[in-house]
């Protein structure tokens, strides 16, 4: 049977142009952080006035939020689009109002970075303001990604009333759960900004209650991470199967550990204030404990791509503990540059373990320890992921083919990325168990003696940050080629299909009102009591600074 389903060539386009922008921000916020690496070295002076925290808040919020935001949801688009039909001309519609809306407000807040007017980090905590144009750029960032997150959701609609009685396509309820978390995630945010921080900026309030603008603030932080991370999940579960060619151990189990990602990604925010005061132990413990239940998904995750990759080996003949391994196909790109990311979430999560943990949290909070962390999740599985996910998404989109010349590169830049950021991150975990601080430069460390003790670790941190630049200039290049090079020809785009022994999915999994109602239940009762508290009773730090 040939399996091969080509995205509508208009949804496609929609697709591409959230991968324009998603690979020009990866180009800006990738040379920032080759800046920020050089620095910190202490062997480098930016030119032209530039700030460290300038070059800091740039590689920040083009990394962390505009390629990810935009690349999740060109690939969204293209998942829904491939696995649930064309999209009809109202959802299409609502894609490119969406991504405009979420490019003018990208470019507002950019030119205010560059303009030193939001040197305010990727956090953009008060008391540090930023410019109300950086505010209203970030806005309408959120509003564009609601309108889009709004098509996906609509075509899941038409096509599950298509279909009543059977469950959808595992990749579009997939990309609906991650739209549903970012939606109800971004409300924090949304807040903080709409009705603290822009009015703050413009003048009409003298002060903001910093207690509650940074707890609005990782209400919304801590599910970001796992809107990251799903997509790449997404690719793990459903895409890396058919890549191989095997199969997807099990519908069923897949959707529950999404549904369970959904539940308990959201009310944990309090776990990364554990050290501010204002906010009950017992309210932070609640969290603590809600923050481990997302162990539970990610077990799932394991147990199911190592079930799928040992059952595909030993159909190919392999026997003993560890033979399946070898038959992997190492030399395709596709699987192999993903898998590196896989093997970085293993360290990556037991550094999450630790940051959520109540006791072991006070020796590496706000060290730069937890930058270390950061750039094992986001920037090894969850970038790899996605660089694994363009070699054969944007091809398809562009109507190319992934030569064995570009494979072999792509393999190359995966290999590359995994020994820059093994050493970067390395070195970034050990000076923050030193106790090296997070955010600062070499010319900000007030104790000169430690200073010179962290250079190692410093220098260390430029050369894996140089390797890693070099990465980022592959990736251009192929992204490049396989955007307006490459030979063209038609590129699968892989989606797997069900083992045949895999249990019958239960409708369940699909209602909706069940999973709302409890993910609403889980939100009032973590924030609604401690929310209530800090208004009332915050501290007198946390009442707001002047507007000066």
């Amino acid at each position: 049977m040939n399996s091969f389903v080509q995205v509508d060539k208009r949804d496609a386009k929609l697709a591409m142009a959230h991968m324009y922008v998603a690979f020009i921000a990866l180009a800006l916020g990738g040379f920032a952080g080759l800046l920020q690496v050089l620095v910190r070295s202490g062997k480098y002076t930016l030119p032209f006035n530039i700030g460290y925290y300038q070059v800091l808040t740039v590689h920040g919020v083009l990394l962390g939020l505009v390629l990810t935001t935009f690349f999740i949801l060109g690939f969204q688009l293209a998942v829904v689009s491939r696995t649930s039909g064309t999209f009809t001309a109202k959802s299409r519609m609502m894609g490119w109002i969406g991504f405009i809306v979420m490019t003018i407000g990208t470019a507002m807040a950019a030119v205010m970075i560059l303009l030193n007017e939001a040197t305010v980090l990727y956090t953009f905590y008060a008391p540090l303001m930023a410019h109300w144009i950086f505010y209203l750029g970030l806005t309408l960032v959120v509003v564009g990604s609601w309108i889009g997150g709004a098509a996906i959701i609509s075509e899941y609609i038409r096509f599950r009333k298509a279909i009543k009685g059977k469950p959808s396509p595992l990749l579009t309820f997939m990309a609906v759960i991650n739209t549903v978390l970012w939606i109800v995630a971004t409300l924090g945010v949304a807040a903080t900004v709409l009705f603290q921080l822009l009015p703050w900026s413009l003048g009409l309030v003298e002060r903001v209650d910093v207690l509650v603008s940074r707890t609005l603030f990782w209400y919304f932080g801590h599910p970001l991470v796992y809107f990251w991370l799903l997509p790449a999940y997404m690719a793990w579960y459903a895409i890396i199967p058919k890549i191989i060619g095997a199969k997807i151990f099990s519908d069923s189990l897949a959707r529950m550990s999404f549904v369970l990602f959904l539940l308990f990604s959201i009310p944990v925010g309090f776990h990364h204030q554990l050290v501010e005061p204002g906010i009950d132990a017992g309210w932070k413990f609640l969290q603590v404990v809600l923050t481990f239940m997302v162990v539970i998904p990610s077990l799932m995750t394991a147990f199911a791509l190592f079930a799928t990759f040992e059952q595909f080996g030993r159909s190919k003949g392999a026997t003993g503990l560890f033979g399946w391994f070898r038959k992997l196909p190492w030399g395709d790109a596709r699987f192999t540059v993903p898998f590196i990311g896989m093997v970085a979430f293993i360290p990556a999560g037991a550094g999450g373990l630790i940051n959520a943990s109540n006791q072991m949290n006070q020796v590496v909070h706000n060290t730069i320890w937890v930058t270390g962390h950061f750039h094992l999740t986001l920037a090894t599985s969850v970038v790899l992921t996605f660089f694994g996910i363009a070699y054969w998404l944007i091809p398809h989109l562009t109507g190319r083919i992934l030569t064995p010349q570009i494979n072999k590169l792509a393999i190359i830049q995966g290999i590359i990325w995994a020994i820059g950021m093994s050493i970067m991150s390395g070195a970034m975990h050990a000076a923050g168990l030193l106790g090296a601080p997070r955010r600062s430069s070499f010319s900000t460390y007030g104790d000169a003696q430690q200073a010179l003790d962290w250079i190692p670790y410093q220098i260390a941190q430029a050369v894996g940050g140089s390797i890693l630049f070099l990465g980022i200039v592959l990736i251009l290049y192929i992204f490049i080629q396989l955007c307006f090079f490459a030979p063209k020809g038609q590129e699968e785009f892989p989606v797997g299909e069900v083992a045949d022994h895999a249990e019958e999915t239960p409708m369940v999994l699909e209602n909706w009102k069940i999973w709302l109602t409890i993910l609403t239940a889980l939100i009032l009762i973590a924030y609604t009591v401690p929310f209530l508290d800090m208004i009332q009773n915050g501290p007198p730090g946390s009442k707001g600074y002047k507007l000066w």
